[in-house]
């Protein structure tokens, strides 16, 4: 599956402070920032954007997603 594909979908299904996808076709990475993940583990985060992209992976377009996932301020912080 394209990058700009997941990107797409991530973004059509969470609300993204910022979005990044990168890497390649087969192993792409992202980076999702959302305040919909305050509150939330890390795991907790991650089956959320599992949960949106889950046809992908049933289906087959989709093999992996590396992600690192933070809330605005987590962002924040970690830019400096």
């Amino acid at each position: 599956m394209k990058l700009e594909s997941v990107q797409k979908l991530i973004a059509d299904g969470l609300p993204c402070e910022g979005l990044s996808v990168q890497g390649d076709e087969n192993y792409p990475q992202a980076l999702i920032v959302s305040s919909c993940f305050v509150g939330k583990s890390r795991v907790q985060r991650q089956q959320m954007v599992n949960a949106l992209l889950k046809p992908y992976f049933d289906s087959g377009e989709l093999h992996s997603l590396q992600m690192q996932t933070m809330t605005p301020e987590e962002w924040s912080a970690a830019r400096g």
